[in-house]
This record gives structure tokens, C-alpha cells and sequence, in this order.
């Protein structure tokens, strides 16, 4: 009896050993990732990075600086008030082309090839040729009048050579019809001869890049087909729409939304409506001059128009706001060191990076403007 109780001893004993060598390892230990063992609260969060039952999240003072958290204390202020427009991008009928084929061929090469979409041309390049086919009738019709003019341009160069032999009994003037006679032949072959092989060369209108180019050496046009069109794409417009006709007259600016590098310059605004709605150009330009726009024709845009008429509220970067799960506007303020509260806000979008918050905020919140996104993604 004696023998079994130590027995059971030795492997309690031995279980309680074992547990209090794997929590307290020895200096120095690592786990498969490198860590330390021995450190202080390995198995928590060591961070310290959590979010609140009352949906504010800790993050302690480390973590904001690898975050790169940035704070402001923004004011009250008057800012224009903004409207959102749909638009998108279209050619400046001034800085653009449409290449088209006057009467229907086949397409044939030009000096440097069939050109390709986005490929560079200047003004007046040949960029292929049509070469234009007569129905047989026609043809055999053409190749029949040659050879009449022919025949007669031959007899009338033998007459002109007959009368210039007797000059000096001939009156002067015989001589000079049978030359001209001679000569309207000729230009008259020529030109039959000429319409029997003729092309036409496709030029390039302006300078320029291909925006569309859908031919193949062989293939068969008709008349009117767009066969190549020629954009600059240092010089575009963006068309947005609106139904409030009196809008124009009070946009006192505008901006792409989430196209910071790209201006707009109001050209004006249709006075026809076109399915409903009236037509806003604006002329489009780059903050750096000399670089590409980063649009393409096409392509839907937002346009953002400030309008002459001001509203208060708190200025923000566009970063500031982010969404909660609910997918509410929120922007998250600092309450304390390492307290961050989220505040649903509403907002209107000032220009491409920065918007004004109307309702939820004070003059006296200390916002996040960097590093929000990131503290939205704590859990």
C-alpha cells in the first residue's frame, strides 16, 4: 500500500514539473516564430491593440507611431458649398480626329505599316491606303474608253507630226489645234488609266495618339466606315450632367473626385436637354505642365463643382473618413493618450482630397487625419 502511494506521488510529482517548465521556460527560449518564450504576456496580445466593448479602440503610444496616427485640432470655418455631377471623359473636338475612307477598297499598308492602338502619328502621316475596286461593268466600261483615247491620242500625236513636217504651207493655227487636241488626249488617258489603279491615302488629321484602330491589310471597307480615330491626350473635356439648369451659373470651380492631379476649367453648359438632363463641359488640365492626364475618353468620371454659396462646417482630409461596419461615414477622435472614439459624421466632398464635416463634430474634437483606415481595422 505504502509502495503504490509513492508511486502516484512521483507522477504527480512529475505532471507538475512538466507544467512549470513549459510556463516558465528557461532564459533565452524561442518558439517557432522567433519569439521570447520568457517574455512577460507572449501568449496575449503584447500589443496592446484592442477595441473596447464600447466600440473605442486602445492603441497604445508605439503603435501610433509605427501607424504614423496624425492628429488635428480643426476649427469651424465657411467652405463653398459642393455638388457631385456624373460625367465622363470625352475628345476635344479641337485636338481630335476621325480618319474615314471617302468610297469603299480594300486596305492596303501604309509607309511605316498598319498603325496600332496608342501609337504616336503626327499630322498629315499616311496611315494606309484604300485601294479602291470598280463593279466589272464599270471596269470593263473604264478599260474601254482607254483604249480609245488611246488609239486616238496615237493618231492625233501622228497628225500633229504630219502638219508640223508641211510648216509653212500649213496655216499656223492647224498646227497649234492639233497639238492641243494631242495634249487632251494624253491627260485624258491619264486619267482613266490613273482611276483604274487608284487609292486613296488615309492622313492623319491632327498630331497625336491612336485611340482606335481596327483594320487588317486585306480587309474590305465601305464608304463612311471610322476607320481610325487621332486624340491628344495632353487636351481632353469632361461632359457632366445636371437637371438643374441654373447650376452653371453658380459653380464657381471644379475638381475630379479621386484625381487630385487633374484641374477643370468650366467652358459653359448646354441649353437643350439631352435625355433629361443638360450637358456641363469643362475643359481638363494637369497640376504639373508637360505631364500626361491620367484619363482616358470614356471613362466615367465624378466632378465635384463648388459652388459659389458657402456653409460652415470642420475641413478635413478626405482620409479622415472612413466607414464602420455598418457602412456609415465615421471619423475617429482622440480622447485620450491612447483612446481613439469613432463619430458618425456627414460630410460633403470639397474638392478631390478634402471635405467638410456639417454635423458631428466640434471645434474642440482632436480628429484623425492619417492613419484612419487603420484604426477602423482594429478588432
Amino acid at each position: 500500500m505504502t509502495t503504490r502511494l509513492n508511486l502516484v506521488a512521483a507522477a504527480a510529482l512529475l505532471a507538475l514539473s512538466t507544467a512549470f517548465s513549459t510556463a516558465f521556460a528557461a532564459p533565452g527560449a524561442h518558439g517557432p516564430n522567433g519569439e521570447h518564450l520568457d517574455a512577460p504576456g507572449a501568449a496575449v496580445n503584447a500589443s496592446g491593440l484592442a477595441r473596447l466593448p464600447d466600440g473605442s479602440v486602445n492603441v497604445p503610444k508605439a503603435a501610433q507611431r509605427r501607424m504614423a496616427i496624425r492628429t488635428l485640432l480643426a476649427p469651424e470655418s465657411e467652405a463653398a458649398a459642393t455638388v457631385e455631377l456624373p460625367g465622363r471623359v470625352v475628345v476635344d473636338p479641337n485636338a481630335s480626329g476621325r480618319v474615314q475612307a471617302v468610297h469603299g477598297g480594300r486596305i492596303e499598308p501604309g509607309p511605316k505599316g498598319l498603325p496600332v492602338a496608342g501609337q504616336a502619328v503626327r499630322r498629315g502621316d499616311v496611315l494606309a491606303y484604300v485601294r479602291h475596286h470598280a463593279d466589272p461593268y464599270t471596269q470593263g466600261a473604264q478599260q474601254a474608253q482607254l483604249a480609245e483615247l488611246r488609239a486616238q491620242r496615237q493618231l492625233a500625236e501622228q497628225r500633229v507630226q504630219r502638219l508640223e513636217g508641211l510648216e509653212g504651207t500649213v496655216p499656223r493655227k492647224e498646227i497649234e489645234a492639233a497639238r492641243t487636241e494631242a495634249a487632251s488626249l494624253a491627260e485624258g488617258e491619264r486619267s482613266i488609266g490613273a482611276s483604274l489603279v487608284a487609292r486613296e491615302a488615309l492622313i492623319a488629321p491632327v498630331g497625336g495618339v491612336i485611340a482606335r484602330a481596327d483594320l487588317a491589310v486585306g480587309q474590305v471597307v465601305e464608304p463612311r466606315d471610322v476607320l481610325f480615330e487621332v486624340v491628344d491626350p495632353a487636351r481632353m473635356l469632361v461632359e457632366a450632367t445636371t437637371a438643374d439648369a441654373t447650376l452653371a451659373a453658380r459653380i464657381a470651380g471644379a475638381a475630379l473626385q479621386g484625381v487630385p492631379d487633374v484641374t477643370l476649367r468650366l467652358l459653359g453648359a448646354s441649353r437643350s436637354l439631352r435625355d433629361g438632363v443638360l450637358p456641363i463641359t469643362f475643359a481638363v488640365g494637369t497640376a504639373k505642365a508637360g505631364s500626361a492626364l491620367p484619363l482616358a475618353i470614356g471613362q466615367p468620371v465624378t466632378v465635384v463643382a463648388r459652388s459659389k454659396e458657402r456653409i460652415k462646417g470642420i475641413v478635413l482630409p478626405a482620409q479622415a473618413v472612413v466607414r464602420n461596419p455598418s457602412n456609415e461615414p465615421i471619423v475617429w477622435i482622440k480622447s485620450g493618450a491612447e483612446r481613439f472614439i469613432p463619430m458618425p459624421v456627414q460630410f460633403k466632398p470639397l474638392d478631390a482630397s478634402t471635405v467638410v464635416v456639417t454635423q458631428g463634430l466640434s471645434a474642440d474634437n482632436r480628429v484623425v487625419v492619417q492613419g484612419a483606415p487603420l484604426i477602423a481595422q482594429i478588432r
